[in-house]
């Protein structure tokens, strides 16, 4: 078992051939994989929740290295669906797998691994070609037995299935602890050429939709049970206002919450508006940070009944 806990630097780039192409972190839902995402990055480019299956669209993050260009491609977790998004969220996953370079499997220091670890890793085995890391994450929750025990599990999981992980690296995104080292090992099995996206690109994801991922993280933020995956949002407008001197910008953004039934709606808007403003608050922040101007934020909530299971309703919020 090959097991990677030394920090390591980025190898010189003088004389080595540039890399360039598409890692893809996999895992059961809650493992950490949009964490390290932003981590990698640098800045965020996915958002992040406690509730599982936050992710619902492929973020492409992309890192910048004298040697290679490494774009890291965040998908939904993988799970038993239950709705018809639960369906297309697993297609998203499994078209993914097929066309990356390199896939990294995202598995918590700090939990036993369960059936839904066990069933990505069964997908996983049927891959072939594709070289597979396995990321232990989140090893600022574990002591050095847990995590001992987590590595062993893993690399016999490996075993089981007939194949072997071309790393097994322990990381922390939240310490910051390997994840240099993680990018490190990852390079090298990229395939060697040109940069694909231009310096300072950090992700190819539409500014409306990573807009409207930063409101929906923030509605998401204190939900509870079946309310957080009836949650969808769309951006409707962005505009400059345009009666607003050079020096003093400002951006029109007109948002809809979406959930599926009314009942859900107070919850949404809390006591006279209260909840739905400090969403707005929150979110704004966090738009501004990302679009470097000063924003007006309009937000407005609808119900757009049972959208998870109509073909019609998920095709009109871009599922």
């Amino acid at each position: 078992m090959s097991v990677r806990t030394q920090s390591s630097e980025p190898p010189e780039s003088s004389g080595a051939p540039h890399r360039a192409g598409f890692a893809c972190f996999v895992g059961r839902p809650n493992a950490g994989k949009s964490t390290l995402t932003n981590a990698l990055v640098g800045q965020k480019v996915a958002i992040t929740a406690n509730q599982p299956q936050t992710t619902r669209h492929t973020v492409r993050g992309i890192v910048h290295r004298a040697d290679a260009q490494l774009i890291l491609v965040d998908t939904p977790g993988l799970h038993k669906p239950r709705t018809l998004l639960g369906e297309r969220l697993n297609d998203v996953v499994r078209t993914t797998w097929a066309e990356v370079d390199v896939i990294g499997f995202c598995l918590p220091a700090n939990e036993k691994l369960g059936p839904g670890d066990r069933f990505i890793a069964k997908e996983l085995a049927s891959i072939k070609k594709t070289p597979k890391i396995a990321i232990v994450t989140k090893t600022d929750l574990a002591d050095s037995k847990t995590l001992a025990e987590q590595l062993i599990a893993i690399d016999q999981l490996g075993k089981e299935l007939g194949f072997e992980w071309a790393e097994i690296v322990p990381v922390s995104a939240v310490a910051d602890q390997q994840v240099d080292l993680l990018a490190n090992l990852l390079v090298p099995l990229l395939p060697e050429g040109p940069a694909l996206y231009p310096e300072g690109d950090l992700t190819d994801e539409p500014e409306q939709v990573m807009v409207a991922e930063l409101i929906r993280e923030a509605a998401l933020e204190g939900v509870r049970d079946e309310l957080p995956h009836s949650i969808a949002v769309v951006v409707e407008e962005m505009l400059p206002r345009e009666d607003r001197p050079a020096d003093k910008p400002l951006l029109d953004i007109h948002a809809f919450v979406y959930i599926e039934r009314p009942s859900q709606k107070g919850i949404i808007i809390g006591p006279k508006g209260k909840r739905l403003k400090e969403v707005g608050i929150k979110s704004r922040k966090q738009i501004e940070a990302l679009l470097g101007t000063p924003v007006f934020l309009d937000l407005h909530v609808k119900v757009a009944k049972d959208w998870q299971r109509d073909p019609r309703q998920l095709r009109k919020l871009g599922f």
